[in-house]
């Protein structure tokens, strides 16, 4: 029988994630701090590896969990190590997957046990290949991991005023495979979409209570709607948006359609789960991307990023924890697989693709 450890320093995440490994037929080995984990491992070799970022309690701070990883890939490097945390930043998964060789990092707020179960036979099914006399990064050099393993996943804005429909959007999504950002107002919407990137939209277009009425002397003009404003905005970010609205005339529909180019119209009297997750996916790969994407790592990602954002060599390697020549060599390679020549071109062709806002 397959051993599985899991360390977490909250009793309830050691019980649900036991229950889901003991169903999946693993010996489960359960540690709430760092010393009894680095015991076992040293004890008994696993071969799958649950870790929290943080067992300090509440401190936020805390990174106990690398230091696991660190000890796993030292002393047993075919085990099979999965991140699980709520306070990982981009650098701390980049760090994971590719300094310290871990399969996967995953976020506690967007965690579902269903596709947590995939992962898992996934991971089993495909464990890493490693390379002998290496130790903590498991023979991995970040060349070597694609951007396909970057399993932050990528995030959806949904804007409902309805707290149910919310709920089903938010349960649809997360399935397949998205973090959901909600939001039941404009104002809340707009203030999101400042603040971050999305790489799809689900919106209503009738949202009450979100905004003032204008002023007008026409009392039989009827304020405007807030979901017309939103997609507006969702429309000039280029983000491919689904509209589920029950309240809206022919002319409304075709309006949307035309001024600002929705991807889909539906309606909440005939919602199907199955058409709306087909349509999803349909809106997900309108957003083309162009060759040489696929090729790049995960670092390189975060490089040509930053770069898009203005960062210098010298400031990109101080958020990377790497030397300005690292960054050098990986912008080198960014260049090569996407057939550019200059930083500003990159950059441009950066801000196109995801939608990233200068700083």
């Amino acid at each position: 029988m397959d051993r599985a450890l899991v360390v977490d320093d909250d009793r309830s995440w050691l019980q649900i994630l036991s229950e889901i490994l003991s169903e999946e037929g693993m010996q489960v080995d359960l540690a709430n701090n760092l010393t009894a984990a680095v015991a076992l491992i040293s004890q008994q070799s696993h071969r799958l590896a649950v870790i929290d970022l943080s067992l300090g309690g509440d401190d936020h701070h805390n990174q106990d969990g690398l230091y696991i990883l660190r000890e796993l890939g030292r002393h047993d490097p075919a085990c099979v190590s999965i991140l699980l945390t709520g306070f990982a930043t981009v650098e701390i998964a980049v760090s994971v997957l590719t300094d310290l060789g871990a399969y996967t990092c995953l976020r506690k707020e967007i965690f579902h046990r269903g596709q947590f179960r995939e992962l898992v036979h996934r991971a089993l099914a495909n464990p890493p290949t490693f390379l002998t006399g290496q130790s903590g990064s498991a023979g991995m050099d970040d060349e070597q991991v694609s951007a396909s393993r970057f399993t932050l996943a990528p995030t959806a804005l949904v804007v409902e005023d309805d707290a149910g429909w919310r709920s089903i959007f938010q349960e649809l999504l997360t399935d397949a495979g998205y973090q959901v950002r909600l939001c039941s107002s404009y104002g809340e919407a707009l203030g999101c979409l400042r603040r971050e990137d999305y790489v799809l939209a689900v919106a209503d277009l009738s949202l009450e209570g979100s905004a003032l009425p204008e002023l007008t002397d026409d009392k039989d003009t009827d304020p405007p709607l807030d979901g017309m404003r939103l997609l507006a905005n969702l429309h000039a970010d280029s983000i491919p948006t689904v509209v589920v609205s029950g309240v809206a005339s022919p002319e409304d529909i075709e309006r949307v359609y035309a001024e600002q180019d929705i991807f889909a119209f539906l309606e909440k009297q005939s919602f199907e789960r199955r058409i709306f997750l087909q349509t999803i996916r349909e809106a997900a790969q309108s957003r083309t991307y162009p060759a040489g994407l696929d090729r790049l790592t995960v670092r390189e990602m975060e490089v040509l990023r930053m770069l898009s954002q203005g960062l210098t060599n010298k400031e990109i390697a101080e958020h990377l924890v790497i030397t300005p020549n690292t960054v050098k060599r990986h912008l080198k390679a960014v260049f090569e697989k996407l057939g550019v020549h200059t930083r500003s071109a990159a950059a441009a062709l950066a801000v196109n693709w995801f939608g990233i806002k200068p700083t």
